[in-house]
């Protein structure tokens, strides 16, 4: 791949490692999903480089454990939270009505579902694709004009990152029934076609606001043992290969949530991404096409596709009633 972005940092590379020496005070930064996994480990490397962090959860007693632990080592305001229940739509406009204008640096879009039974948000949505992507889309959207400002006050480009999944490659978007509203419900299926979604909606975000000052990426973490877990069965686990049936090993290749943190952070201040977006980012550097031959990494064609972009978009205001 001619041209491709990469960066000092690699696959086992820490938040911390990625954000050493930069000085985010006065920048402001909102973490979907921050109360736990990956999402506190971003938070936390945010705050510890200066940023005023908003955890964006729907948990208020988790979500307090995790601004007072990340507060311990904060350099500036810290964390503190905010309501928000992604499943939703009318948390989504609430957390988007109390917010305003207020000047915002970073969204980070790092909640998420994975492989739960079938069921529906509060709207009637399929829980992965309402959950991961609708209701990311709807709030990135509304919080748009927060995020120009943010970009007006600093001078620099704000930007939104959008958390993939190599899960991507398991589906397209089935456009004719994208809930499952008549087809066969299948849980990894409906993973992936969430995970393609976020991928797209990084490329159709960055299309429409980077002209205004706000990028946007797409980010795949890696392997990571996190409660995005929570819906597995550990016999399931095993015949993955995610685990040692007779040690409970995690399997090797695996990262810890702050090494699975790096790469949203490297979206979120990797000087190689100023005024750069639409992108699919993984271990640290610009992902490159995905082959059979080297499976658990690369991005599909189909979730960078712009036509694909531009078309879940009209699909995602038309469902979201978004702008």
């Amino acid at each position: 791949m001619s041209n491709r972005i990469t960066s000092s940092f690699g696959t086992f590379s820490t938040a911390r490692e990625v954000v050493a020496g930069r000085d985010l005070t006065g920048r402001t930064a909102l973490v979907t999903g921050a109360a736990t996994g990956i999402g506190i480990e971003t938070a936390r490397a945010l705050a510890e480089a200066g940023a005023d962090v908003v955890i964006a959860a729907r948990k208020p007693d988790l979500a307090a454990a995790a601004a007072a632990d990340i507060n311990r080592t904060a350099r500036g305001p810290g964390a503190r939270f905010e309501m928000l229940d992604l499943s939703s739509l009318a948390s989504i406009r609430a957390l988007a009505a109390r917010w305003g204008e207020t000047p915002l640096d970073l969204l980070i879009n790092n909640a998420g579902v994975m492989a739960c039974p079938l069921s529906r948000t509060e709207d009637g949505l399929e829980m992965q694709i309402g959950t991961n992507h609708f209701g990311h889309f709807l709030l990135g959207v509304l919080l748009a004009p927060a995020l120009e400002a943010g970009a007006r006050a600093s001078g620099s480009f704000s930007r939104l990152v959008s958390l993939s999944s190599i899960g991507h490659r398991r589906s397209g978007i089935n456009w004719d029934d994208p809930n499952y509203l008549t087809r066969p419900y299948e849980k990894w299926e409906g993973y992936g076609q969430a995970k393609t979604a976020n991928s797209l909606f990084a490329v159709g975000f960055h299309k429409r606001f980077a002209n205004r000052g706000v990028t946007a990426n797409a980010v795949m973490p890696g392997g990571i043992m996190t409660p995005l877990q929570r819906h597995m069965a550990r016999e399931e686990m095993v015949a993955m290969g995610w685990i040692d049936a007779e040690t409970g090993a995690i399997r090797q290749g695996f990262k810890t949530p702050e090494q699975g943190a790096s790469t949203s952070i490297w979206a979120a201040v990797g000087p190689e991404l100023e005024g750069v977006g639409g992108l699919y980012l993984e271990n640290c550097a610009q992902a490159e096409p995905w082959t059979a031959e080297a499976p658990y990494v690369g991005v599909m064609p189909y979730a960078l596709d712009p036509e694909d972009a531009d078309r879940l978009w009209d699909l995602s205001r038309e469902i979201t009633g978004a702008w």
